[in-house]
């Protein structure tokens, strides 16, 4: 007897059977199907633990009968391989080489056989095992009678135990299948379950438009389930929520923390914690279509870590991925929207006006309200000044002043035609500001102000929270200033035009439209004026002489020592052919000579070829009875003709005891 069986029978009761015939398993039974559970030759090379497993429960039930203390026992494959047994059965198989078993194998039949040399009396006997449905030979049952016995006998009580083995065999088998169909129930179950949380999950998420409900219903869910866990959310995005539970991921090259591993990695992780070795850590990613948006962090006691469903955390961290992508569209959308309706305004409104100062005033006031700042300054560059003009600042104590146009960050952004954004003034600083100072701001966007594809200035806003502005911020910012910069652009070409349309284009003094236009305003609100009309003498005989050309260049010269004779208040214009005009706005008729005798001299001293000039002279003031332009043109026009009539270089005003005449 093998040392297996001793065992067995040592730990059995006497002499009872200790398994159990239920019988034949009616045909229409709730059980019927498992009769037609059987195996087939493509199972043999795997049921070797089955048939180990077998042969014990086999060995147990049976070690109380007095026939199994006769025999020694092994199991042997359908192709004659050793599976399991007694020990002395395979020396006597190795010494007598009896050709029994290969009489089994082939024949597929119970033999017998007899011991020879050492084994000389004992009887070996082998008994196919057949499945139950096909009949083929799963595995072959050997026996060594330990005692002298009939070879009949010994064929008898192996073929006995053979079939009491095949029934343990099947129960087992129909066990390992019955526990597979638990186990796919189980997770069947689980399944429903896990599809059933998932379904009422992604319903509530699929509700939520907003960034903020997608997070915390994701926070909110996981704690659900797992009250004991520890959940917080870690989150890449530039987003800043009010929930206790989310916070920004911050990245740097030193950190191992699971959920920073599992955001570079974007895979599942978990780590024992650091601090406690009861504590599991777990990242579960939480992406979209266009990237991993952030990490679900959760930390349990170990213990229950074999509870908890990962793949269905995973799959509920994908959902929430998928809307906060989702809500966060619909809001850049709504962002979006709602910044082309402020542009749309703004450009309208700006388009309603054509003057620099009103359209620098009302761009200053549109961007702090839009971008929530703190301070503005616009700045155009001044060709005159050879700076940078504040032109409109809400910071008083900055208007009207003029930097050097390589001074601080406006300089900075001129020079480089970039936008920059300034998160820290106090800890990053490129360059000193005046503004930033004097404001004690911390945050800055600044642009270049673009006008026709030239950059002309520098829009600045300033906050006093560090990080205040957002990429979001510094993209409207580059949108609006670029209305703005058409703005500006459209009023400089009205300015342009205008100057144009006012001005006379061969002698850039004003035209005579202009000039009439400018009286009249000066009467309504000053008290007095003069007129100095002023004709080049004998012109049409220099032009006669020199050249039309050349006289274009001496009406030239005329009307630049003019522009350079007067105020920068008074009015200079062409007033028809080789007739000049200068009004004096404020001056009575004494400083009107004053000023015409330096032109007449200045003429006849500084022209080539050398010319002459007649002046004739006229004024109102507040106790005129008749006041107009007009009125005013008559009588300086008729001084001018005096003038001419008196032998010319001179100067006559509209009242004749004030002549003045020169040879």
């Amino acid at each position: 007897m093998s040392e297996d069986q001793r065992k067995v029978c040592e730990s059995s009761p006497g002499s009872a059977v200790m398994f159990h015939d239920t019988g034949p398993i009616p045909g229409n039974g709730p059980c019927f199907w498992l009769q037609s559970l059987d195996i087939t030759h493509h199972d043999f090379p795997y049921i070797q633990p089955l048939i180990t497993d077998s042969y014990l429960e086999w060995l147990r039930e049976s070690a109380g009968t007095q026939a199994m203390k006769k025999f020694s026992w092994a199991l042997l494959s359908h192709e004659g391989a050793w599976l399991t047994g007694a020990s002395e059965i395979t020396e006597y198989l190795n010494v007598t080489e009896d050709e029994t078993l290969s009489l089994v194998l082939n024949s597929k039949k119970a033999a017998q056989g007899t011991g020879k040399g050492s084994f000389e009396g004992s009887v070996l006997c082998a008994v196919p095992l057949y499945t139950r449905i096909h009949g083929d030979v799963f595995a072959v049952m050997v026996s060594v009678s330990s005692q002298a016995m009939e070879p009949e006998q010994s064929l008898m009580l192996t073929e006995t135990y053979a079939l009491l083995f095949r029934s343990c065999f099947y129960r087992k088998l129909e066990y390992v299948f019955a526990d597979d169909l638990e186990k796919v129930h189980t997770q069947a179950e689980r399944e429903v379950h896990r599809r059933s949380i998932m379904f009422q999950y992604v319903k509530r998420m699929h509700v939520q438009i907003d960034v903020d409900s997608v997070l915390v219903e994701a926070i909110d869910s996981v704690l659900a389930l797992y009250p004991k866990a520890k959940v917080e959310l870690f989150m890449s995005q530039d987003h800043e929520s009010g929930h206790p539970l989310v916070r920004p991921l911050l990245l740097h090259h030193w950190q191992k923390e699971v959920y920073v591993r599992t955001f570079m990695e974007g895979t599942l992780t978990i780590h024992e914690h650091e601090e406690s070795d009861s504590i599991v850590e777990i990242g579960i990613p939480m992406g979209g279509k266009q990237g991993v948006y952030g990490v679900l962090h959760v930390e349990v006691d170990k213990s229950e870590l074999p509870d908890m469903d990962l793949e269905l955390l995973g799959m509920m961290a994908d959902a929430a991925g998928t809307a906060f992508e989702n809500a966060k569209l619909y809001e850049q959308s709504n962002l979006m929207i709602h910044e082309l309706r402020m542009i749309n305004e703004l450009t309208q409104r700006l388009n309603k006006s054509l003057h620099l100062a009103e359209i620098f005033q009302f761009a200053n006031h549109e961007l702090l309200k839009i971008l929530q700042a703190d301070y503005c300054c616009i700045l155009i560059y001044n060709e005159e000044l050879g700076g940078l003009e504040v032109v409109s600042c809400n910071a008083e104590w900055l208007a009207k002043e003029v930097f050097e146009k390589d001074y601080g960050l406006g300089g900075l952004v001129y020079h480089s035609k970039e936008p920059l954004i300034l998160s820290d003034y106090h800890e990053e600083r490129p360059a000193e500001s005046r503004l930033m100072e004097s404001t004690h701001s911390s945050s800055m966007i600044a642009t270049p102000l673009t006008v026709n594809g030239e950059v002309r200035g520098v829009v600045l806003l300033t906050h006093a929270k560090p990080h205040y502005f957002s990429y979001d911020s510094y993209r409207l910012l580059q949108a609006l200033t670029s209305h703005i910069g058409l703005a500006i652009g459209n009023a400089f070409l009205h300015a342009e035009v205008r100057r144009m349309a006012n001005r006379d284009m061969l002698t850039e003094l004003y035209a005579r439209h202009y000039l009439d236009e400018m009286i009249h305003e000066y009467q309504n609100r000053d008290f007095c004026g003069s007129l100095i009309v002023v004709d080049i003498d004998e012109f049409k005989q220099v032009n006669d002489t020199f050249g039309h050309q050349r006289g274009d260049k001496i009406l030239k010269q005329v009307s630049s020592i003019v522009k350079t004779t007067i105020r920068h208040s008074d009015i200079p214009a062409r007033w028809g052919g080789e007739e000049l005009a200068v009004y004096l706005p404020g001056l009575g008729i004494q400083q009107a000579v004053q000023v015409a005798e330096r032109i007449r001299i200045r003429v006849s001293e500084e022209t080539d070829p050398r010319v002459t000039v007649s002046c004739g002279i006229s004024e109102w003031n507040w106790t005129n009875d008749k006041i107009s332009v007009e009125s005013l043109f008559y009588r300086a026009d008729m001084a001018l003709y005096e003038a001419k009539n008196g032998g010319r270089n001179r100067i006559v005003v509209e009242r004749a005891e004030a002549e003045i005449g020169l040879d």
